[in-house]
């Protein structure tokens, strides 16, 4: 595939999950052990780096409809970002990326299929990255307290917490994917793995972005 220059487009990786579902350590996995630069333009750089702190949690907005207030920015934000990683493939650039979509605020928003439009024509490769609850919360659990979340506090001796469940339930949703991975099950090597050989069969024609843009 060429981009306007006539060079060659750079591959994009989008992977979608709950939070500790594992999606940064492939991310990892991806920038060390694949080959040519892959350049890491997903959620947790867009939060801590871009994201003005008032604006927080920005697109990482967790279902539930926790702040009305900053929603109609969140389409917006998600368009730059995603126009942003269209850019870099046109550049010859890879990509990979990880978020945690859903539509799950105090009405739908429509993101991800606005998303998949800015790819269009591009190589995206879709990834869900599954993660059973059971494990999800050990590693809420063996956080240190640097690094635990203060909005979703947890105690061995809790019940798993509203938020965690609505993760769980929301981000799947409507679960269209050129490809699935299991870290519950599988180690983030394991799944760049998986990626790589997905990545060498071709993404499949229509891809779920294709899907998605059209309102699948």
């Amino acid at each position: 595939m060429e981009h306007s220059d006539g060079g060659s487009a750079g591959r994009i990786i989008i992977l979608n999950g709950a939070p500790r579902s594992g999606k940064s350590s492939i991310v990892e996995a991806i920038q060390a052990g694949f080959d040519g630069m892959w350049m890491n333009l997903g959620v947790d750089a867009h939060i801590r780096h871009i994201t003005p702190a008032r604006y927080r949690p920005g697109i990482g907005l967790r279902p539930g409809g926790e702040r009305p207030d900053l929603e109609p920015l969140i389409p917006r934000f998600y368009a730059a970002l995603y126009a942003s990683i269209a850019a870099h493939s046109r550049m010859g650039l890879n990509v990979v990326a990880e978020f945690g979509h859903h539509d799950a605020y105090s009405r739908p928003l429509g993101i991800v299929a606005d998303c998949a439009r800015q790819l269009a024509g591009l190589p995206a490769l879709f990834v869900g990255v599954r993660c059973s609850l059971d494990v999800i919360m050990q590693r809420r659990l063996a956080e240190g307290p640097e690094r635990q979340d203060s909005y979703v506090p947890v105690s061995p001796d809790m019940a798993v917490p509203a938020p965690v469940l609505a993760w769980q339930e929301q981000v799947h949703r409507p679960g269209i994917y050129d490809l699935e991975v299991d870290t519950s099950t599988n180690s983030p090597q394991a799944c760049a793995e998986d990626i790589r050989q997905a990545l060498n069969r071709g993404i499949p024609r229509p891809s779920a972005f294709e899907r998605l843009a059209a309102g699948s």
